[in-house]
């Protein structure tokens, strides 16, 4: 492991006065060819014990957490616990005169750090406080254990290290030995258990140890580190040489690694935390140390590349970040001195193009020497120097660390008694995530290896951390028996959840909008159906209409799979329109009275249309019959419809391209209105106010009538507050659909203008947490719904509705009658719980198609790898989404459209690297800078 690569290098350089760069032990496996590549470079300037200034140096790890010392107060963050049960006869006199002896051997753990104008400074005191005694209950010992462990050092007016030692018994105590990160690491673990281990022996005998002094202490490793490193404004400075290094390696380098959270980020860190042991058994040990010497590489590099890949695979992007200590110790001198030396290495690994995990090996192995071999650069020093968008909600550079601990490990013993290591929880975390691992052997064969995962809590549940762990494991199984595997052919998810992701669309009522509205209307054949300003029109009227206009449809050539043209705006004629067309067996076509002749011509011709169905004031010459409402005697006789009638053909806006007319059969129509969301009585009232051409009016038209609820047409003009406030008051509306947009804009002019109404819907984009906050709090009782769904899918495919309360995300929530939702990868793989995917959807929600476009609805509507029945299809959105852990689905974006690269000579590589960083594109412009000229690939 790099670790005693480290070691061998420093004991040459000290020995044959010769730098070993680390490569090269990597690249030449035998002493002999070792020997061979020495090269006589000067070895740096040994560290030795010298003259020490006036004002003590800190490090340049010191001074980093000296400052988030200062910004954030004391805490727990940075502490290293160490928690004992000793059983026997502890001589606690001893053991406190032992600390004493440590402490004066070890100047670090009784150094404090003052400030002035020039900045912070190391102050050594004489002693270390005395060792804290209590009796203590067994009741009350797990929470003075805890307050121990999560004592917060003033590092300006204490030393950095206390003991705690707490009587249970006469012979049962525990101890509680509290290091901060500024005066120790995980390294120093070993000196430190040795020197008191010495220490007792010989207090326990009443005498004083007599070690020999250390060669150096942390002062002087200060004080070195200052000299070697040089300054970065001399070119030719180890300093210098190494950060050109690093402005490279992480050019372009991510603010931050995108993860499975539960929760968004808040916008400062709490710095809380939690823990999860884990562990992975010895077969698995073996086939990683079989792998890693297969491909030349160490134990740390294999987890890397598997944890690199599963952070890939669950979201995180193919630029995946991760930390990871490095002993910093670069001189044989250092190996007895408690200190703080370790530094975080920043690891970049590419795992785009979807690579086997032998070639992301190759890769992990290539960027890990090369960062080795300028691990000198302090990380504080690289921040400073780099200077990263900074952010109090994330660690800067990465967000993940990983840890193989290979350190001599401290083992604490003292003579005669049994000592056992309790666990310690500081509730606090560093980072994001950080992955601890341990190697363990038996007899020198593998027996696994065990983990700690530090997670934070302002992100992650504990269930979601085991989750991440799990799918590690079963990630790192499937590429260690075959490493040629592909990271993105790996399923993560367990047979149960493939289960999951296939359950078929809840089960609708199967029939036809001729039926289902001729059964509403013998149910309530004199409620009110429509109410459009002072006219009213009862559930049989409005059939005896409908039926009127329907004859004369139906001689204009109206029949099943024909169009006619609807061009009403909303009004209870639009009512009679629609039934008509249903009635006659065709497919209605809404067209928008505000929109340019040609659009309409277009939709006209495209759709081949018969008639249209228009106003007296809107009645034109379109070369068809132009059929305008009027009274008159109902004709006897019906068209039969079926389930896959085509219902009506919607227009897309054209925003992205020409537009398309969505085909939308009759029991996708039936879906809509037989879900359950609307049995609460909430679509007694419904405001009809959209377009009679947006997909919302769906909704605002066969919702109530199919239910026996009451169109109740908006005012003519826009709604804003002031309109929507007299409107609800006056007509008694209960339920509404808006825009996201209105909706937040409502919201923050007059929430309370929604006072009245049961249920108000919002959807066409994210929905505003506040708005829906806002709003709860103006009216109370309210429901506020969100409903997600692309026209393709029947107006609303999902929704998630809501009495409060809201938290930073207000979700699209689970899918509705008739739709089922599948999130999936480029490779159409379910994607784990809490990882984003692309949303596609499933069921008889779906539209038929893009009318007369086979070939543009093949390339949305796609078949159904996991549909329990043959021919399914999916509809695949564009949408970026995950879900959550409590199942609802939150919409996290669109997929990239289009990617541009610009320039004024631009490489096929440069092409072929952009598409790959952006998977979802559907075309890449390729832009010559100077010629003028746009190439479309």
């Amino acid at each position: 492991h790099s670790l005693l690569v480290t070691r061998l290098a420093n004991r040459v350089r000290a020995t044959l006065g010769t730098e070993l760069p680390i490569r090269t032990v990597f690249e030449t496996s035998t002493v002999a060819g070792l020997a061979a590549r020495l090269d006589g470079t000067a070895a740096r300037v040994p560290l030795r014990r010298g003259v020490r200034p006036d004002r003590l140096p800190l490090s340049h790890g010191q001074r980093r957490l000296w400052f988030l010392s200062r910004l954030d107060g004391p805490a727990a963050t940075y502490n290293l616990p160490l928690v004992l049960r000793i059983t026997g006869n502890l001589d606690v006199a001893a053991l406190c005169a032992a600390w004493h002896d440590v402490t004066t051997r070890q100047e670090a753990l009784r150094t404090v750090f003052d400030a002035d104008d020039a900045g912070p400074f190391a102050v050594i005191r004489p002693e270390a406080p005395a060792p804290e005694r209590a009796v203590v209950a067994e009741p009350a010992l797990a929470e003075r254990v805890r307050d121990a462990v999560r004592y917060g050092f003033d590092l300006a007016a204490e030393a950095p290290a206390r003991l705690s030692v707490f009587e249970v018994g006469r012979h049962d105590h525990v101890i509680v030995l509290l290091v901060h990160h500024i005066a120790g690491d995980g390294w120093s673990s070993a000196p430190l258990a040795r020197d008191l281990r010495t220490a007792y022996e010989h207090r326990v005998r009443g005498t004083a140890p007599s070690w020999p002094d250390l060669p150096v202490q942390y002062a002087d490793y200060a004080l070195w580190q200052q000299e070697t490193l040089g300054s970065a404004e001399d070119p030719d400075s180890p300093l210098a040489v190494q950060l050109a290094f690093w402005r490279t390696a992480l050019a372009g380098l991510p603010d931050r690694l995108e993860l499975p959270a539960d929760r968004p980020r808040p916008a400062v860190a709490t710095g809380l935390g939690d823990t999860l042991a884990f562990a992975f058994d010895a077969g698995l040990h073996r086939e990683v140390l079989a792998v890693a010497r297969a491909h030349g590489v160490t134990v740390f590099m294999v987890l890397q590349a598997a944890l690199s890949a599963l952070l890939t695979r669950v979201g995180a992007g193919t630029d995946i970040v991760l930390g990871a200590p490095v002993a910093g110790r670069h001189d044989d001198a250092l190996d007895d001195v408690v200190g703080f030396f370790v530094s975080m290495l920043v690891l970049r690994t590419d795992t785009s193009g979807d690579p086997s995990f032998a070639e992301l090996l190759a890769r992990v192995r290539e960027t890990d020497l090369a960062a080795y071999a300028h691990q000198d650069v302090p990380f504080e020093l690289l921040v400073e120097h780099l200077a990263p968008a900074r952010s109090a909600a994330h660690h800067p550079l990465f967000q993940v660390s990983l840890t193989l601990q290979s350190a001599p490990a401290g083992e604490f013993t003292l003579p005669g008694l049994t000592v056992v290591p309790q666990e310690a929880s500081l509730g606090a975390a560093r980072f994001d995530l950080s992955f601890g691992l341990q190697e363990h052997h038996e007899n020198g064969d593998p027996a696994g290896i065990s983990g700690l995962c530090e997670f934070s809590t302002d992100l992650f549940d504990p269930a979601t951390a085991a989750d991440l762990v799990t799918r590690w494991r079963r990630l790192l199984a499937a590429v260690l028996a075959d490493p040629g595997t592909r990271i993105g052919a790996v399923e993560l998810l367990d047979p149960a959840e493939l289960r999951h992701v296939a359950i078929p669309p809840a089960p609708t009522r199967r029939g036809d909008l001729a039926g289902a509205w001729a059964a509403q209307v013998a149910r309530t054949p004199d409620a009110v159906a429509v109410e459009d300003g002072g006219e009213r029109l009862c559930y049989r009227e409005l059939d005896r209409r409908a039926a009127v206009l329907a004859a004369r449809l139906r001689e204009a050539g109206a029949g099943p799979e024909t169009a006619v043209g609807v061009l009403l705006g909303r009004s209870a004629a639009f009512v009679v329109a629609v039934l008509a067309v249903v009635r006659a067996g065709a497919a209605y076509v809404p067209i928008d009275v505000t929109q340019p002749p040609a659009r309409t011509e277009l939709m006209l011709r495209d759709t081949a249309a018969v008639a249209v169905v228009a106003g007296e004031d809107e009645a034109a010459g379109f070369g068809l019959p132009v059929i305008t409402i009027a009274d008159g005697e109902p004709m006897a006789g019906a068209v039969v419809r079926r389930p896959d009638s085509l219902a009506y053909v919607m227009y897309t806006s054209g925003s992205t391209g020409t537009p398309k007319g969505v085909a939308v059969t009759d029991q996708a129509v039936l879906d809509l209105a037989g879900d359950p969301a609307w049995r609460q009585g909430h679509a007694e009232r419904v405001l009809q106010h959209a377009s009679t051409a947006f997909d919302a009016s769906t909704y605002e038209l066969w919702v109530p009538l199919l239910t026996g609820g009451r169109i109740v047409v908006a005012p003519p003009g826009g709604l804003d507050a002031a309109v929507l406030r007299r409107t609800i008051g006056s007509q008694g509306i209960t339920g509404l659909f808006v825009t996201a947009a209105l909706f937040a804009l409502i919201a923050e002019d007059d929430p309370a203008a929604f006072r009245g109404v049961r249920e108000v819907w919002a959807g066409g984009e994210a929905v505003s947490p506040r708005a829906v906050r806002r709003v709860l709090d103006a009216c109370p009782g309210i429901v506020v719904g969100n409903g997600y769904g692309p026209t393709e899918t029947t107006t609303f495919a999902t929704c998630h509705t809501t009495r409060g309360p809201v938290g930073e995300v207000f979700p699209i929530g689970a899918p509705l009658s008739g739709t089922a939702v599948r999130i999936l990868d480029d490779r159409l793989r379910p994607v784990p719980p809490g990882a984003p995917g692309e949303l596609y959807l499933a069921g008889t929600g779906l539209a038929r198609g893009y009318f007369g476009q086979p070939g543009r609805t093949a390339e949305r509507f796609i078949p159904d790898p996991f549909s329990p029945v043959p021919g399914g299809r999916l509809y695949r959105t564009g949408d970026r989404v995950r879900r959550r852990a409590d199942g609802a689905i939150e919409f996290l974006g669109r997929f990239d459209q289009q990617v541009k690269i610009r320039g004024f000579r631009i490489e096929p590589g440069e092409v072929e690297a952009a598409l790959r960083a952006h998977p979802r594109v559907q075309d890449a412009v390729v832009t010559l800078d100077g010629e003028g000229e746009n190439k479309r690939l």
